[in-house]
């Protein structure tokens, strides 16, 4: 009868670290009921099975779950960023931190640079006068300097910057470079025109404005927000205005030119017009577009469609070409700059055309090298900005060492 009464022991379980038994005690009962005659639970074991203890069991390592947690894919995911994405962003955000302290860095140099020179400029005056002071300006002016000073002609040059939604964001790195380039050709060109970008109030104008603000100091441009057809008919004022420019140069043997001679024509290789001679109170619009020619005649497209005259660089009667005529931007307008010079389309072409095109003159025709699409094909996103700021350093350099001629005396 004690036997009875007694008991049942309950089976060993292995120990687990990881799991903690909870032992439920007896419910209580009724008076009635004695030990040894309590109702069993549903998981009693039978025979010799071990007791299922499971839903009694507490996981100590069990982690909550995130309920805004879903599968890749799923509806409300939150966008991650990838490897590249985050590279991206760090180069970013380092170059950015490269260059604000570049600035404040330049910023103090040349304002220590500024006061040393004038320092010396008021002691050179005091031994030895006006002589002594001109001797010292001569010594200061760098190679970039030295030629003589730029013919401002009424001509000019307009940059179409209306294709922002046409390139990706390395495209317009590039295109930047480009226009950079092509107004210190203009700048330092022995005889330059007035030069306009018109369209510029889109992706294009935010990277000037942030990353190369220093183009807000640069002289004889105008950054329109309309189009190009409107920025001819404001270039047709400035030129006959009272500092419109000097018929000299190549317009020297045209001294009785006419404002309403003047041309307005869009520059395009898609067009069937050729391009013979550059002409006073002219205004020549070029394409401010770099799309590895993905979008056929697109700016051609865009000048026909507004009444404008295109025409072509003649670049088949004086050029065998080994590879496709395009040209970048600053390409067109070096070359025009040359033939302001040279008065000759051949001497320009070939100073001006890199070798890699294959270009040569039909007198002299040579086999060319391989082609590229550009110039800055094979340059990573940190050499193009690299290149660009030594652009912006020049053009600065230039414009400061002109200006210390025109220092004020005392």
């Amino acid at each position: 009868m004690e036997e009875q009464e007694r008991p049942r022991k309950l089976a060993k379980l292995d120990h687990d670290e990881n799991i903690t038994h909870e032992v439920i005690p007896p419910a209580m009962t009724e008076a009635g009921d004695v030990a040894g005659n309590e109702p069993q639970p549903a998981s009693a074991p039978i025979g010799n099975e071990p007791l299922d203890l499971s839903e009694f069991t507490v996981h100590k390592d069990t982690k909550p779950t995130n309920e805004s947690t879903t599968q890749d894919g799923a509806e409300g995911a939150a966008p991650v960023m990838s490897k590249n994405q985050m590279k991206k962003l760090r180069r970013a955000e380092a170059l950015g931190k490269k260059r604000a302290l570049q600035k404040s860095q330049k910023k103090e140099k040349l304002k220590e640079k500024r006061e040393q020179r004038h320092a010396m400029i008021v002691e050179a005056r005091e031994k030895g006068g006006e002589e002594a002071v001109k001797e010292l300006r001569v010594l200061w002016r760098g190679n970039k300097a030295k030629h003589i000073r730029s013919t401002l002609l009424p001509l000019t040059l307009v940059m179409d910057c209306g294709y922002d939604e046409l390139m990706s964001d390395r495209e317009r790195i590039s295109l930047a470079g480009q226009l950079t380039r092509s107004y210190s050709d203009n700048s330092r060109a022995p005889f330059n025109a007035h030069m306009m970008f018109s369209s510029f109030d889109r992706l294009l104008k935010q990277r000037f404005d942030t990353i190369l603000a220093s183009h807000k100091n640069w002289k004889r441009v105008r950054f329109l927000q309309e189009d190009f057809v409107r920025a001819s008919e404001l270039a047709k004022e400035q030129m006959t205005s009272a500092r419109g420019g000097q018929l000299a140069g190549p317009f020297a043997d045209q001294p009785d030119a006419k404002p309403e001679d003047g041309e307005i024509i869009y520059l395009s290789s898609d067009s069937e017009n050729i391009l013979t001679e550059l002409k006073p109170y002219s205004t020549y619009i070029v394409g401010a577009l770099v799309d590895k020619n993905r979008h056929k005649a697109v700016c051609y497209k865009q000048a026909v469609a507004k009444g404008i005259k295109t025409a072509k660089l003649p670049i088949g009667q004086y050029i065998q070409m080994a590879h496709r005529p395009v040209l970048a931007t600053n390409h067109v307008i070096e070359i025009m700059l040359q033939w302001l010079e040279l008065r000759d389309w051949g001497k320009a072409f070939m100073k001006v055309i890199p070798m890699r095109k294959g270009g040569a003159l039909k007198e002299t025709q040579t086999e060319g090298e391989a082609d590229a699409e550009n110039d800055d094909e094979d340059k990573n996103d940190e050499e193009l900005e690299a290149d660009q700021m030594k652009q912006l350093e020049d053009i600065a350099a230039y414009e400061d060492g002109s200006e210390d001629e025109n220092e004020e005396k005392e």
